[in-house]
């Protein structure tokens, strides 16, 4: 990592700037400006997010808005209405209220007078989301966009549903995280003598969001609300789509580059949940900000830099590597391709019963997949933020707990690029049923590495906005596509593909235990195989990563002492409890003087044959100190769930100093309609 310490233009930072919208409400900004943009006018970059430009994304920000000003821009940093030091509420994320807002926004930086007019966005996940779903807006200044980690169909690839089945990972710990953060209060010494009221109207306003996430169970309107899929016509600015091979948020690359009309550009790394030039595993890194620069000077300068010019898409292709749960640098090959899709990567269909084999085949030739509740706690983290537990560990856990189908050795490297795709005829003992394929990379010490995975409730098996209950016992053909990856298996090593019914806790079980069958004759994986000689084309590669320097932070007191990630069985109960640390980033001392604490613990537990004992738990708590100014948020969520309903069971204490500000309860039933 270089630290940039010089640049072309010098920059003064304005700390807090309000941003008036058109009702009236406004919103707090940092702005990081050249010191002579009066005179001489600068491209203006937004990155509007709800997590607290004072705090939680200082050091982040300070890595790059101060770069980029320093290169000649405004770079502003927004906190969406209700987060942060803005006024107003927070009613849900992606409202339609955050677009218009986010429109206003633009308005207003392109009418300043140190504006050249021309706009910019870009973000990584809720970032990234709005930047996209802002684009389809077209408010007229905005130019182009980056979009890191980030998703074009916010029911398929977001934190709530996972192939039409309840993400219980992510649903309840990413709503409880929410809920952490729509309680905190702003700043006083930002925003003055309002902050009180503001903070009131706030813990008044609140709503758990997975009670509105749980309501909506298909593929409504609700989520067709911000996913840009619906209309990819609408985005006109030109887009570079980012992502990394370790986050959930791949997928939208690809179909970007297939479907925008605007001018598109991919790229995509090892990378995990963060920015590619953070240094959180899996690396390499690169030189992401210069990268970026490029794309800014083009669309916002008018810089003839060639960058149009180039393959438009880039993606890192993973070498095989034997299993662990972080890998400082993923073995790899950077390969440039014409587009996505491209005939370089031609399909390869491998029948389940010819061409992958599994000892579990009857004497009919069918295979029976009934697998204990608690299959899926080595999944992993749904996203990974770079922490040392987050990747899955060795799958030959899972795969016992699974029905495998193996190839023979591979006599030559298999590379695989794009959606693997999954063709399967089966039936079940019930109208209810999940289904889950991991790919799996088995080394000849028979060490299994998970490639990728996919999901499908059955009950979605002809549209994500329906739900068809399956005729027990009848046989139906179903296709699903297992989430987007890079990965090189090589000769000798085996393909595996492993079936289970339940995939805890990525997977909320269905009420009752359903078992399928699957018919191995009529099923079929199919594979893009990126061709060898695009691996052999040289590749430059990518600058050092480069930043502005660090935020001066003071690390506090370590918290709590504890692992990242620990799997317990207790076999009286025959219950498996996982136990995950998020690990965020924990306690530290800001330069304004805000000492910050953070502890963040979530609970999944299930009975391996019960499927109506899965219970999903995440605890926060918060405390804000500076001077004699002290709060503490304590948050608790719990969502469990019988054959009828899910409860969902949600509690928020806010302390000032040492009177209880704030405190209430929320328990809601929700129907379980098809989930």
């Amino acid at each position: 990592m270089r630290i940039a310490t010089e640049f072309p233009r010098t920059v003064t930072v304005r700390e807090h700037v309000w941003i008036p919208m058109r009702d009236g409400t406004r919103l707090a900004a940092t702005i990081w400006l050249p010191d002579d943009a009066d005179q001489d006018p600068v491209p203006v970059l937004l990155e509007y997010l709800p997590y607290r430009r004072g705090d939680w994304t200082a050091p982040r920000d300070a890595q790059r808005h101060p770069w980029y000003a320093g290169h000649g821009y405004a770079s502003v940093r927004v906190d969406i209405r209700g987060s942060g030091d803005s006024e107003g509420v927070m009613l849900d994320e992606y409202h339609a209220q955050e677009q218009q807002d986010g429109v206003d926004v633009i308005a207003w930086l392109a009418a300043q007078q140190w504006s050249t007019g021309k706009v910019g966005m870009f973000g990584i996940s809720w970032g990234g989301f709005n930047a996209l779903q802002i684009a389809a807006e077209r408010p007229e200044a905005l130019k182009a966009i980056v979009t890191v980690c980030s998703t074009d169909d916010r029911y398929a690839d977001d934190v709530h549903y996972y192939g039409g089945a309840l993400l219980g990972v992510d649903m309840a710990a990413w709503s409880a995280t929410m809920l952490a953060f729509q309680s905190r209060p702003p700043a006083p010494w930002r925003v003055g003598e309002a902050w009180e009221s503001m903070w009131r109207e706030r813990l008044e306003a609140l709503r758990p969001y997975s009670e509105i996430w749980m309501s909506h169970q298909e593929r409504d309107d609700y989520w067709r609300h911000g996913s840009v899929c619906e209309d990819y016509s609408r985005i006109e600015a030109a887009v570079l789509a980012v992502g990394g091979w370790a986050d959930p948020y791949r997928n939208a690359v690809l179909r970007l580059m297939e479907n925008l009309d605007a001018p598109c550009r991919g790229l995509i790394g090892p990378w995990s949940h963060q920015y590619p030039d953070i240094a959180r595993t899996p690396g390499p890194t690169i030189g992401f900000l210069q990268e970026t620069l490029r794309w800014w000077d083009h669309w916002l300068k008018d810089a003839d830099n060639g960058v149009m010019d180039e393959p438009p898409l880039h993606v890192y292709q993973q070498d095989s590597a034997r299993p662990a749960t972080h890998y400082p640098e993923r073995p790899g090959t950077w390969v440039a391709l014409p587009g996505w899709p491209s005939a370089e990567v031609p399909e390869r269909a491998f029948n389940l019963a010819r061409d992958v084999r599994t000892l579990a085949a009857g004497a009919d030739g069918l295979v029976l997949v009934d697998t204990p509740q608690h299959t899926g706690v080595d999944a992993g983290r749904w996203f990974p933020f770079g922490n040392r537990s987050d990747l899955p560990p060795d799958q030959r856990a899972e795969d016992g707990r699974s029905v495998v189908f193996d190839t023979p050795p591979l006599v030559k490297d298999l590379n695989i690029l794009g959606f693997p795709r999954l063709r399967l005829r089966v039936a079940a003992t019930g109208p209810r049923a999940n289904i889950v394929a991991r790919l799996c990379d088995v080394a000849p010490d028979g060490s299994s590495t998970l490639i990728t995975r996919g999901a499908l409730n059955l009950a979605r098996r002809d549209g994500m906005d329906r739900s068809d209950g399956l005729v027990p016992g009848q046989w139906t053909d179903v296709t699903f596509d297992l989430t987007a990856i890079g990965w090189t298996v090589p000769a000798g090593h085996r393909l595996r593909v492993a079936l289970s019914t339940t995939y805890w806790p990525w997977v909320w079980p269905h009420g009752d235990r359903v078992a399928v069958t699957v018919d191995p004759a009529a099923s079929e994986l199919v594979v893009g195989d990126l061709a060898p000689e695009a691996l052999d084309r040289a590749h430059p590669g990518f600058g050092e990563p480069e930043q502005a320097a660090p935020l001066a932070i003071v690390a506090g007191p370590p918290p709590t002492v504890r692992p990242e990630r620990e799997v317990r069985y207790e076999p009286e109960s025959e219950r498996w409890v996982l136990t995950v640390d998020p690990n965020y980033g924990g306690n530290r001392t800001f330069p304004d003087g805000l000492t910050y604490r953070e502890s963040a613990l979530e609970r999944y537990s299930i009975a391996e044959d019960d499927p109506l004992s899965a219970t999903a738990e995440s605890q926060w708590t918060i405390g804000l100190e500076r001077g004699d100014w002290r709060v503490t948020i304590d948050t608790t969520s719990v969502i469990t769930a019988t054959a009828t309903h899910f409860r969902l069971s949600n509690e928020v204490r806010a302390t000032l100093g040492d009177i209880v500000w704030f405190e209430r309860a929320y328990v809601t039933d929700i129907d379980r309609r098809s989930v």
